[in-house]
């Protein structure tokens, strides 16, 4: 009788050998795959689109991309128009999808990961309460009184993309609980960057439309409630959710990460019926599959593979489902073309040059002072209280270091300036709101980046610091 471990064995060893032939003829495309699968390729990425926005704004291709992004296009139907510039859409269509995609990070926080008890939550929640109050002060303090003042949310929010992705960058010098309170913490500041946007920066609300919005917002709740596990009719409903926000006058993103909310997270089947059932049509497989048949030929296994495959859909939440389909088109799409539309700021043919003023000194000040001072002052008066307490290995140098690249606004910060100041302030005031976001968050990165290295170098080469946990 034959070792009933050797087929498995030289069966995996032939597809081990298959999957390396295939690798050898395919090592490009696997190479973007990982490219695309490490954490720090979507800022890398956006980095590069926001390089290419800045050197198009300062040649002789500005004139061409300003056209492009202000070119009109929609839909005209009898007297109703649904028109508007190539850059709307994107601040408001496909930014609504990154926001969803928010939503959708939001809410598996809150289920199971860093903010789904108090415990877990209240250390990284203080802290971004503390990050957003500060910067918020301190930006206010400089413009109070003038045009600039409406601005005061703009420093209060974190890149989590880029934050992130430096905290890979430096994996091997922190500790994974950094990692995860920044996550966390960047999670609960885009929660109040929500917030800040609907109450603050919603104007000219049109009730009817509002009003008209409960309506797909209703549909949602209720097939979450009726436990409808099919994505189209939730993306339908989303659609109509999203263009009764934009007629509103509260922004049209917020529909996303309202519309998140509502995406069960629980699988149609659970995970003991799946085993059962998925053992017993491998088995099935295993035992009728003869050696050398082409596959057409064997239409009942193929039955019993379809059910695996139902089985394999079924068994994963439509909120996982969603989040793994669209993040890689919000990273590597969506956040990039934002980049390449939003940052573009001119240097060259300025009256006088580029100064920076009451807004740009609030932006920077904003996130580079006030992220870390806010963050690191109300944790530390937390421990100090025993109210809160760090990780276990997680001390106030890496508090100070997390605080420093949650100075990283970028996107948030860009998108909100887009909001505070629409309409409000001259083309020069808003590139200089832009160019002080832009040099805060290259600031705090670097500043962070420094800061993290030297604190976690080996103690026989780490120079003395006076903070202590």
């Amino acid at each position: 009788m034959k070792n009933s471990s050797q087929k498995p064995q030289d069966e995996n060893a032939l597809f081990n050998e298959q999957r390396g032939e295939n690798a050898k003829g395919n090592w490009i495309s696997n190479a973007f795959q990982d490219f695309f699968a490490q954490e720090t390729s979507g800022a890398i990425v956006m980095l590069i689109a926001t390089a290419v926005a800045l050197v198009i704004a300062n040649t002789n291709s500005y004139s061409f991309m300003h056209e492009f992004w202000n070119a009109k296009f929609g839909l005209v139907s009898g007297s109703d128009h649904f028109v508007n510039t190539v850059e709307a859409w994107l601040n408001d269509g496909l930014m609504a999808i990154f926001f969803f995609v928010v939503g959708l990070e939001i809410k598996r926080e809150f289920i199971v990961g860093e903010l789904s008890t108090f415990k877990k939550a209240i250390l990284p929640v203080i802290a971004a309460l503390g990050g957003m109050i500060a910067p918020a002060l301190i930006y206010f303090a400089i413009n109070h009184g003038t045009v600039g003042a409406h601005g005061w949310g703009i420093p209060m929010a974190t890149d989590i993309a880029f934050s992130l992705g430096i905290c890979a960058l430096l994996s091997d010098r922190i500790p994974h609980s950094m990692k995860v309170f920044l996550s966390a913490l960047a999670v609960a500041d885009d929660i109040g960057a929500i917030v800040v946007i609907g109450i603050f920066y919603s104007s000219n609300i049109h009730w009817a439309w509002l009003a008209f919005a409960l309506v797909p917002l209703a549909g949602l709740i209720i097939m979450n409630k009726a436990k409808v596990y099919s994505i189209l009719p939730y993306v339908v409903m989303t659609i109509v959710l999203w263009y009764a926000f934009l007629n509103s006058g509260i922004h049209a993103t917020l529909a996303g990460v309202i519309a998140a909310m509502c995406i069960p997270a629980s699988a149609r089947i659970s995970v003991p019926s799946f085993i059962k059932t998925a053992r017993k049509k491998l088995g099935y497989i295993e035992e009728t599959h003869v050696v050398g048949t082409h596959v057409l030929e064997c239409e009942k296994e193929q039955s019993a593979a379809y059910t695996l495959a139902d089985l394999s859909y079924g068994i994963v939440s439509p909120l996982q489902r969603l989040e793994h389909a669209i993040l890689p088109f919000s990273n590597f799409i969506i956040l990039p073309l934002f980049a390449l539309a939003n940052a573009e700021v001119r240097f060259v043919g300025q009256a006088g040059g580029f100064q920076l003023g009451r807004v740009g000194l609030g932006v920077y000040l904003g996130l580079v002072l006030g992220k870390p001072l806010g963050i690191f002052t109300v944790c530390w008066l937390g421990t100090k209280l025993k109210l809160l307490s760090l990780p276990s290995d997680m001390n106030y140098r890496h508090l100070l270091g997390a605080g420093m690249l949650a100075g990283i606004g970028f996107t948030m910060s860009i998108f909100v300036s887009n909001i505070a100041f629409s309409g409000k302030l001259a083309p020069a005031e808003m590139g200089e709101a832009k160019i002080a976001i832009l040099l805060a968050s290259l600031s705090a990165g670097i500043l962070g980046s420094i800061w993290l290295t030297l604190v976690n170098r080996p103690k026989s080469a780490r120079p003395s610091v006076t903070l202590k946990r």
